[in-house]
């Protein structure tokens, strides 16, 4: 057994979480370029899931969330990877040890190995999940955008509840 499996180990959760939502991601991704044709929002050719609020649309997103730095793919694609080293190397000041910051890192992780796959196999992200809220629509988007929102809000709150390791509870 290779010295680095036992601390690799350490991650597991971490690990094959992202794996998994990296692979839903790309699969829904998949999908909906086979079925949909590019650009469907609003167009013939989504598919309505319940009438009025909820469609699944095959479009593409050259920003982060909402279009922030809409046209910006490549400065995006090339911050995924430092990201991600980022969190390697802070993990110990992060707390990945933990199992509940795993879970977290492992959704965030996953949403942008997935997101930084479509930005270099497309050029834009592909987004599909389309929410109408009577007249206000949604922004449209993913599976990966879902899980990186997911992963920053439990790390928020787990950070607020249990401070990095080596750092004192406030108390209040």
């Amino acid at each position: 057994m290779s010295p680095l499996a036992p601390r690799l180990a350490r991650y597991r959760l971490l690990v094959g979480l992202a794996a998994g939502v990296f692979a839903l991601d790309q699969v829904s991704k998949l999908w909906i370029e086979a079925t949909l044709p590019f650009n469907t929002y609003g167009a013939p050719g989504h598919i309505e899931i319940v009438a009025g609020f909820f469609n699944l649309v095959h479009v593409g997103n050259t920003g982060a969330a909402w279009s922030i730095l809409a046209g910006q793919s490549l400065l995006l694609a090339l911050l995924a990877p430092v990201a991600l080293v980022a969190i390697f190397l802070a993990r110990r000041h992060l707390g990945l040890a933990l199992r509940p910051v795993q879970l977290a890192f492992g959704l965030l992780c996953g949403g942008i190995l997935g997101n930084f796959l479509d930005r270099i196999r497309l050029g834009h992200v592909v987004d599909f999940l389309d929410f109408h809220f009577g007249s206000y629509i949604y922004p449209t988007f993913n599976v990966a955008d879902s899980a990186i929102v997911c992963g920053v809000v439990l790390y928020a709150f787990l950070s607020l509840r249990n401070p990095p390791p080596g750092e004192p509870a406030q108390r209040g």
